[in-house]
Protein backbone atom coordinates (compact mmCIF):
# COMPACT_ATOMS: atom_id res chain seq x y z
CA UNK A 1 0.00 0.00 0.00
CA UNK A 2 3.02 2.30 0.30
CA UNK A 3 4.63 1.28 -2.59
CA UNK A 4 1.59 2.30 -4.59
CA UNK A 5 0.94 5.89 -2.42
CA UNK A 6 4.30 6.19 -3.16
CA UNK A 7 4.08 5.79 -6.94
CA UNK A 8 1.19 7.68 -7.25
CA UNK A 9 2.52 10.51 -5.57
CA UNK A 10 5.27 10.31 -7.92
CA UNK A 11 2.82 10.17 -10.62
CA UNK A 12 1.45 13.16 -9.06
CA UNK A 13 4.37 15.71 -8.87
CA UNK A 14 5.54 14.28 -12.36
CA UNK A 15 2.45 15.80 -13.87
CA UNK A 16 2.55 18.96 -12.25
CA UNK A 17 6.03 19.63 -13.26
CA UNK A 18 5.26 18.71 -17.36
CA UNK A 19 2.14 20.66 -16.17
CA UNK A 20 3.87 23.62 -15.33
CA UNK A 21 6.38 23.31 -17.97
CA UNK A 22 4.20 23.20 -20.70
CA UNK A 23 1.95 26.47 -19.19
CA UNK A 24 5.38 28.28 -18.68
CA UNK A 25 6.61 30.72 -21.61
CA UNK A 26 3.48 30.81 -23.96
CA UNK A 27 4.16 33.99 -25.52
CA UNK A 28 7.72 35.12 -26.33
CA UNK A 29 7.99 38.81 -27.31
CA UNK A 30 10.81 39.84 -28.90
CA UNK A 31 11.71 43.83 -29.59
CA UNK A 32 15.16 45.45 -31.41
CA UNK A 33 17.00 46.54 -34.01
CA UNK A 34 17.35 45.54 -37.31
CA UNK A 35 19.51 46.16 -40.17
CA UNK A 36 19.10 45.37 -43.94
CA UNK A 37 20.90 46.03 -47.00
CA UNK A 38 18.43 45.55 -49.72
CA UNK A 39 18.90 45.81 -53.67
CA UNK A 40 16.75 49.06 -54.26
CA UNK A 41 15.25 49.97 -57.84
CA UNK A 42 14.19 53.29 -58.45
CA UNK A 43 13.09 55.41 -61.43
CA UNK A 44 15.50 58.35 -62.57
CA UNK A 45 14.98 60.59 -65.11
CA UNK A 46 18.05 63.08 -66.18
CA UNK A 47 16.80 66.46 -68.10
CA UNK A 48 19.09 69.39 -69.54
CA UNK A 49 17.33 72.25 -67.41
CA UNK A 50 15.43 72.31 -64.39
CA UNK A 51 12.60 74.37 -67.19
CA UNK A 52 12.20 71.26 -68.97
CA UNK A 53 12.73 68.07 -66.50
CA UNK A 54 9.14 68.31 -65.30
CA UNK A 55 7.58 68.30 -69.08
CA UNK A 56 10.19 66.52 -71.13
CA UNK A 57 12.35 63.86 -69.29
CA UNK A 58 15.34 62.94 -71.86
CA UNK A 59 14.86 59.55 -70.48
CA UNK A 60 13.65 57.30 -67.46
CA UNK A 61 16.20 54.90 -66.15
CA UNK A 62 15.44 52.52 -63.55
CA UNK A 63 18.35 52.06 -61.27
CA UNK A 64 19.44 49.15 -58.66
CA UNK A 65 21.94 49.62 -56.03
CA UNK A 66 22.47 48.23 -52.35
CA UNK A 67 21.56 50.54 -49.73
CA UNK A 68 22.07 50.45 -45.87
CA UNK A 69 18.38 50.64 -44.30
CA UNK A 70 18.21 50.89 -40.30
CA UNK A 71 14.93 49.93 -38.76
CA UNK A 72 13.48 47.55 -36.32
CA UNK A 73 11.89 44.53 -35.45
CA UNK A 74 8.72 43.07 -33.95
CA UNK A 75 8.12 39.13 -33.32
CA UNK A 76 5.82 37.03 -30.89
CA UNK A 77 5.70 33.79 -31.12
CA UNK A 78 2.90 31.77 -29.31
CA UNK A 79 4.47 28.40 -28.33
CA UNK A 80 1.97 25.16 -28.53
CA UNK A 81 5.00 22.99 -27.26
CA UNK A 82 8.49 24.30 -25.10
CA UNK A 83 10.15 23.82 -28.51
CA UNK A 84 7.19 24.26 -31.19
CA UNK A 85 5.64 27.74 -31.84
CA UNK A 86 3.63 30.04 -34.26
CA UNK A 87 5.48 33.20 -35.00
CA UNK A 88 4.48 36.49 -36.20
CA UNK A 89 6.99 39.06 -37.53
CA UNK A 90 6.90 42.20 -38.48
CA UNK A 91 9.64 44.71 -39.03
CA UNK A 92 10.85 48.23 -40.98
CA UNK A 93 13.93 49.59 -42.48
CA UNK A 94 14.27 53.07 -43.42
CA UNK A 95 17.26 54.87 -45.72
CA UNK A 96 18.72 56.54 -48.72
CA UNK A 97 17.34 55.07 -52.44
CA UNK A 98 20.33 55.83 -54.04
CA UNK A 99 22.87 58.00 -52.61
CA UNK A 100 23.73 61.38 -50.86
CA UNK A 101 24.89 62.42 -54.54
CA UNK A 102 21.25 61.76 -55.56
CA UNK A 103 19.33 63.98 -53.47
CA UNK A 104 17.30 62.89 -50.48
CA UNK A 105 15.32 60.61 -51.91
CA UNK A 106 14.35 57.87 -48.82
CA UNK A 107 13.25 54.18 -49.14
CA UNK A 108 10.63 52.58 -46.50
CA UNK A 109 10.48 48.63 -46.35
CA UNK A 110 8.27 46.98 -44.54
CA UNK A 111 7.87 43.39 -43.65
CA UNK A 112 4.89 40.89 -42.41
CA UNK A 113 5.64 37.44 -42.30
CA UNK A 114 4.18 34.37 -40.03
CA UNK A 115 5.66 30.68 -39.38
CA UNK A 116 6.40 27.93 -37.46
CA UNK A 117 9.45 28.51 -35.27
CA UNK A 118 11.30 25.39 -33.27
CA UNK A 119 13.60 26.46 -30.33
CA UNK A 120 15.52 24.21 -27.52
CA UNK A 121 13.52 25.20 -24.20
CA UNK A 122 16.93 26.12 -22.03
CA UNK A 123 18.82 28.94 -20.70
CA UNK A 124 20.98 29.42 -23.69
CA UNK A 125 18.42 28.77 -26.41
CA UNK A 126 18.91 28.94 -30.16
CA UNK A 127 16.28 28.79 -32.30
CA UNK A 128 15.55 28.56 -36.31
CA UNK A 129 11.93 29.73 -37.86
CA UNK A 130 10.77 29.63 -41.78
CA UNK A 131 8.38 32.42 -42.43
CA UNK A 132 5.73 33.71 -45.07
CA UNK A 133 4.28 36.90 -45.87
CA UNK A 134 4.85 39.73 -48.04
CA UNK A 135 6.59 43.10 -48.24
CA UNK A 136 5.92 47.03 -48.92
CA UNK A 137 8.28 49.21 -49.91
CA UNK A 138 8.10 53.08 -50.58
CA UNK A 139 10.21 55.34 -52.76
CA UNK A 140 9.99 59.45 -52.11
CA UNK A 141 10.91 61.86 -54.68
CA UNK A 142 13.73 63.95 -55.23
CA UNK A 143 16.06 65.98 -57.57
CA UNK A 144 19.76 66.65 -57.60
CA UNK A 145 21.21 69.24 -59.73
CA UNK A 146 24.38 68.49 -61.30
CA UNK A 147 26.25 70.36 -63.95
CA UNK A 148 23.68 71.28 -66.43
CA UNK A 149 21.80 67.78 -65.76
CA UNK A 150 19.02 67.52 -63.41
CA UNK A 151 18.74 64.08 -62.18
CA UNK A 152 15.32 63.18 -60.57
CA UNK A 153 14.40 60.13 -58.28
CA UNK A 154 10.53 59.65 -58.92
CA UNK A 155 7.95 57.93 -56.11
CA UNK A 156 7.02 54.83 -56.51
CA UNK A 157 5.39 52.45 -53.95
CA UNK A 158 5.33 48.60 -54.28
CA UNK A 159 4.34 45.58 -52.51
CA UNK A 160 4.88 41.61 -53.42
CA UNK A 161 5.41 38.57 -51.53
CA UNK A 162 8.06 37.93 -48.75
CA UNK A 163 9.76 35.11 -47.26
CA UNK A 164 12.62 34.60 -44.75
CA UNK A 165 14.82 32.05 -43.45
CA UNK A 166 16.58 32.55 -40.24
CA UNK A 167 17.98 31.62 -36.93
CA UNK A 168 19.73 32.76 -33.97
CA UNK A 169 20.05 32.81 -30.15
CA UNK A 170 18.61 33.84 -26.93
CA UNK A 171 20.52 34.39 -23.30
CA UNK A 172 18.36 34.47 -20.38
CA UNK A 173 18.89 37.22 -17.61
CA UNK A 174 16.48 37.33 -15.52
CA UNK A 175 13.22 34.99 -15.08
CA UNK A 176 10.99 36.60 -17.99
CA UNK A 177 13.48 38.60 -19.89
CA UNK A 178 15.96 37.61 -22.23
CA UNK A 179 18.49 39.30 -24.55
CA UNK A 180 19.06 38.30 -28.01
CA UNK A 181 22.42 39.02 -29.20
CA UNK A 182 21.98 38.30 -33.17
CA UNK A 183 19.09 36.59 -35.05
CA UNK A 184 20.19 36.13 -39.22
CA UNK A 185 17.36 35.92 -41.83
CA UNK A 186 17.86 35.49 -45.34
CA UNK A 187 15.27 37.30 -46.79
CA UNK A 188 13.49 37.07 -49.92
CA UNK A 189 10.82 39.52 -51.28
CA UNK A 190 9.44 40.45 -55.07
CA UNK A 191 9.38 44.14 -55.81
CA UNK A 192 8.91 45.87 -59.38
CA UNK A 193 8.60 42.56 -60.93
CA UNK A 194 12.19 41.38 -59.92
CA UNK A 195 13.24 39.18 -56.75
CA UNK A 196 15.70 40.92 -54.04
CA UNK A 197 17.94 38.71 -51.80
CA UNK A 198 19.48 40.07 -48.47
CA UNK A 199 20.15 39.53 -45.41
CA UNK A 200 18.55 40.66 -42.64
CA UNK A 201 20.09 40.97 -39.12
CA UNK A 202 18.70 41.96 -36.06
CA UNK A 203 19.38 42.26 -31.87
CA UNK A 204 17.39 43.18 -28.85
CA UNK A 205 15.13 42.06 -26.08
CA UNK A 206 13.23 39.34 -25.25
CA UNK A 207 10.59 38.96 -22.91
CA UNK A 208 8.40 35.15 -21.80
CA UNK A 209 5.20 35.63 -20.29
Amino acid sequence: MLRLSTVLLALLLLTASASSLFAQDKLVVFGGYSYLRPPITADETNCPTPEVCPVIPVFLLPVTSRQNLNGWEFTGTYRFLPFLGLAADFSGHYGPTVGNSNGTSRTHQYTYLFGPEVSLPSRVSPFAHVLFGGTHQSISASSFAGSNIVNSVLATTDSGFATAIGAGIDLKLIPHVWIRPIQIDYLVTRLHSNTQNQARVSAGVVFHF
